[in-house]
Formats: C-alpha cells, structure tokens, sequence
C-alpha cells in the first residue's frame, strides 16, 4: 500500500515537472518570438508615423498658377518626397468650414486662408537637418509666404524612435538569456527525478548515448510542441493587431516574419537540446554516493 502510494507521488511529481518544463518553452518561446517581431516591427512603425509629418507650404495671393505649378513638380521629382497635395484656397476654406460649423467669411466677407501644399516623405528623410534645410530653401522663394512643420514633434520622434529600438534590442539579449537559463533549469529538475535510473543504467552497462538519447527526444518533442503552440499565439495576437491597425502593414512581408518564426523554432529547439545534453553529462559524471 505504502509502496503503490509512493509510486503514484512520484509518478505525480516527474508529470508535474513535466507539465512545469512545457508551460516554461510556452513562455519563453512565446516572449522571444514576441520581442523578435517587435523588434523587426519597430521599423515598419516608426516609418508609419514618421511619414505622417507634413511640411506645408503656403502661397501668397499673389503668386502665379504656373509658379505653384513649378514648385510642386520640383518637389515631387525629389527622391526623399513621398507624397504632395494640394490644396487651393477655396478648398482650405471649405474644410475649415466643415470643421468649425460656420460661414465665417461671410462674417469677415473676404477669404483669409492661402492656397497650400503638403508635403509628405519617405521615412528614411524624415530627419531634423534634411526637413531644415528644405523648409529654408523654399522659404527663399518670394511667393511663398510660409513654410511650416511640427518642429519639436519631429525631434521628439527621432530622438524617441532611436532610444526605443535600443532598449528593444537590450531586453531582448537580456531576456535570451533569462531563457536559457530557465529552460536548463526545469530540465535539470526533471533529470533531477530520474537520476537513480541514470546512474542504474550506468552501472549496469548502458552507454551515455543510450541513456541520453530518451531524454534527448523527449525535450525535443517538449520544444516541438511549445514551439508550435507559440507560434500559433503569436499569429493570432498580430492577427488581431493588423485587424485593429490595418495602416501599419504588420503582417505585409511575410518572409521576414517567417525567418523569424524559424529562428524562434530553432532557438528552442538548441536550448532544449543542449541543457539535456549537459544536465544527462552532469549526472552521468556523478559518483553513486554524490547523487543523494
């Protein structure tokens, strides 16, 4: 009776133990391919709201259809120009109308507002110094009367972005490394449980290779599963994220994130089979008094 009690605790604990080593890969998995993909992201989300500051330029009354004409072929054929649009006086002002609910020109009789052009860039150009010096330069022009942008919002961004993808990059190298560690210890404590077979085994003859090679496949099955199962979330969770915020194109370039699903895959796949390798080694290694 004692006996059968003993058997059915242990038999609970090592299940335990292993149910305790699935839901950690789960986790570690899951958070690596997380911030792996966050990481790749980044990018594509600090372009998204980059290219979402304009640099509006204002005309005179006075200046010439074939001027505005001019200038804004010049500024489209730029290489760092993603977008330019136009819009006339008359436009403004129905926009502005639109907006506050009122005719106001009716009030003032005149139309204060100037005709106007947005100008939008590539991610790459959306920089203090190369917004500066455009906005310089076109104001030079005499029909133009103004060139404007959200200066401190643009330096806020740059500066924001940059220190935002550093301490990405530094939580994730320090969150693989919490990782491994994790995995090789859950692993050595279901070892740990089986160390009297280890040491059994060995002293009835059986090769290191033998005995390893069980536990070997079992922590690869372990990683097998976790991974998919992660994987699976983690699809899920940018699926929902894409449905939310369709603009930032998170799921567009497919390659990308399926080399990071891969790595992700293999990054378990070599903690597991590593810490197996050198828990089952440790043990091995023990005399038979040194394992009590």
């Amino acid at each position: 009776m004692k006996k059968n009690f003993e058997e059915q605790y242990q038999k609970r604990k090592l299940l335990n133990t292993y149910i305790s080593v699935v839901i950690i890969n789960i986790i570690v998995v899951f958070l690596t391919g997380l911030l792996g993909l966050l990481l790749f992201n980044s990018n594509k989300v600090a372009n998204h709201f980059k290219e979402q500051i304009a640099v509006t330029v204002y005309f005179k009354d006075s200046s010439k259809p074939v001027e505005i004409k001019q200038i804004q072929k010049y500024i489209q054929f730029k290489e760092a120009t993603k977008s330019v649009i136009f819009t006339s006086k008359e436009e403004a002002a129905k926009i502005y109308v639109d907006e506050i609910g009122e005719e106001y020109m009716e009030f003032l009789g005149f139309n204060p507002l100037e005709s106007s052009l947005d100008i939008y860039f590539n991610a790459n150009y959306v920089k203090p110094l190369i917004i500066k010096n455009l906005s310089e330069d076109l104001s030079r022009r005499q029909f133009i009367s103004e060139v404007n942008y959200d200066k401190p919002l643009l330096e806020l961004l740059d500066k924001n972005i940059k220190r935002i993808k550093f301490w990405i990059l530094i939580s994730s190298l320090t969150f693989i490394i919490i990782a491994i560690l994790l995995i090789n210890s859950s692993i050595r404590l279901s070892i740990y449980s089986k160390r009297f077979t280890i040491k059994t085994m060995q002293l009835v003859g059986a090769t290191k290779w033998f005995i390893q090679k069980p536990f070997i496949i079992k922590y690869l099955k372990i990683s097998l599963v976790s991974s998919i199962f992660s994987i699976f979330l983690l699809y899920l969770i940018f699926q929902k994220i894409q449905e939310n915020f369709p603009e930032l194109n998170l799921l567009q370039e497919k390659l990308p994130i399926i080399i990071i699903l891969i790595f992700v895959f293999i990054f378990g796949s070599i903690i597991n089979l590593t810490s197996t390798i050198f828990v089952t080694k440790r043990f091995l290694d023990l005399k038979s008094d040194e394992i009590y």
